[in-house]
Order: structure tokens, then sequence, then C-alpha cells
């Protein structure tokens, strides 16, 4: 049975490598839905030459089946990570999770004589495992993601007010405050404001489009405010008042998280107490049920 095991770890191995090389020479063509999104402007261009250790996630993401989710690339980008350093840690992870292992049971092979079987069968799976892991990570963090954002794109109202404050237009205060920072948010409004300067289009669109990919109303909101700039009305009263609504808003959702981990910390504080009064109440109890 040892055998037929080694045997079939063997030819899975031969498999992968068969298939990875396979892979590795066949040129890879981008999916028809993708390239429309790139068009589009949709989502950004990676760049053709990748350096450094990202080089190991270009590869892996033109030959590997699959996309990255949009909820993925939307917090990816929100975060100031590429998709090809986010496939270069899911190659790491995964190569982690298959070694290990494997190490693992070539130790105990030299000490002990023990089969490389499960140790081989363990790395796939965890190689498997440990290739989502990035994805749960960034799904994990998606909330505190998105707060950051949120904080990011508050100080970028409060740069564009004072740039107002300074007697410039709605176009040149944008500007001006996207160049402030490399924030991810702030790149990503920067990057949408050179698009909106080369197509010779007002920016508010393109800055309202950049919201809703991001899922940040406020971005829209603000860009409706700074739109009242062509009808000559007055913004730095407008964006004030706004951005004191934005805040109260992000204050409240910060109280009620805040609320919801200190009632789950009640909780756990609550299970000590009860393992302590069991300790009283179950010796009584051992007695009554042996008399």
């Amino acid at each position: 049975m040892t055998g037929l095991w080694v045997a079939i770890a063997s030819g899975v191995l031969l498999a992968a490598g068969v298939w990875a090389l396979a892979g590795y020479f066949v040129p890879a063509h981008p999916r028809l839905g993708d390239a429309f999104k790139v068009m589009d402007g949709r989502v950004r261009v990676e760049q053709i030459d990748a350096t450094g250790a990202d080089r190991v996630g270009a590869w892996a993401r033109t030959r590997l089946p699959g996309a990255v989710d949009d909820r993925v690339a939307r917090q990816l980008q929100l975060r100031g990570i590429g998709i090809d350093r986010f496939y270069t840690f899911k190659v790491i992870c995964a190569l982690v999770g298959l070694a290990a292992p494997s190490v693992i049971g070539l130790v105990l092979l030299l000490s002990t004589g023990l089969s490389l079987v499960l140790p081989v069968l363990a790395g796939l799976l965890l190689g498997l495992v440990g290739f989502f892991v990035p994805d749960l990570a960034i799904a994990r963090s998606r909330v505190s993601t998105s707060a950051d954002a949120t904080e990011a794109l508050l100080t970028f109202v409060d740069l564009v007010t004072l740039e107002r404050l300074a007697n410039s237009s709605a176009t040149q205060s944008l500007h001006a405050a996207a160049n402030i920072s490399d924030q991810a948010v702030f790149v990503a409004i920067r990057d949408s404001l050179q698009r909106a300067r080369l197509q010779q289009r007002a920016p508010f669109a393109e800055l309202k489009r950049l919201g809703d990919e991001l899922e940040l109303p406020a971005l829209s909101d603000i860009a409706d405010v700074m739109k009242l700039d062509d009808s000559g009305a007055s913004l730095s009263e407008a964006l004030r008042a706004r951005v004191k609504e934005l805040r109260d808003a992000h204050l409240t959702r910060a109280k009620i998280e805040a609320a919801a981990v200190s009632e789950r910390m009640t909780f756990l504080m609550v299970i000590p107490s009860l393992i302590f009064g069991l300790l009283f109440l179950v010796p009584p109890l051992l007695r009554l049920l042996g008399s």
C-alpha cells in the first residue's frame, strides 16, 4: 500500500510539473471581459515589466487560471497593493504550505524511517490552502480598509477646502489636493483626474465613477458639490458642511463598531467567572450524585 501511495504522489507531482511547463511556454491571452474593463478605465493596468519579487506574481497571474474577484481588486486598490504583488503573496504562501510538511517528513524519514506519503499529501493540501490565504486576509480586513479609506478621503476634502479658500478653482483645488500625498486613495483620485484631463473632460463625472468603483459614496457626494462651481456657487461653506456631515457619520459608525467589540469582550469576560463558579458547584453535585 505504501508503494501505491508513493506512485500516486509521484504521478500527481509529475502531472503538476508538466502542467506548469506547458503554462510557461504557452502564450497567455487576456480575457475579453478584463480587456473591456481596462478599456473603460475600470481597472488599473499592471506594469508590463515587473521588478523584483513582483515578476513571480506577474508570471503566476498570466499563467494560472482564474482572475481576481472585483471585491478583492477593490480592497487591493484601497490598500495600494498591485495585482502582481498580491499574486506574489499567494505563491509564497502556497510554497510555504507545500514545503513545510515535506521538510518535516524528510526529517522524520532520516531519523525514524517514516514514510513520506502523508507529509507529501499534507503538503499538497496545505499548498492549496495557502494559495487562498491572502484572499481570506483581504476579506477579513475589509472593514478596517474601508475605514482607513474614508479617513483619507475626509482629509482630501479638507485639503480641497483649503485650496478653495486660497481662491483656486474647483479643478485646480482637486489636482493640488490629490498631489499632496501618495496614499492609495489619493493615488486613485490623482489617476482619475489625470484621465479626465487627458480626455479633456470635467473631472466630476470621473470622480463619481471612482466613488462607485471603490464603494466610497462620500467621493460621489464631493464630486456633486464641486460640480456647483460651474454655476458660480460658493463651495467653501458647502464643502465644510458636507465634510462635517461625513465626519459625524464616520464617527457614529466607529462608535457602533466599538460598542459591538465591547459587548464581545464582556461575553468573553463572563466565561472565566462561569468556570470559577463551576469549580465550587461540581464537588457538591458529585457528592449528591454519589449518595
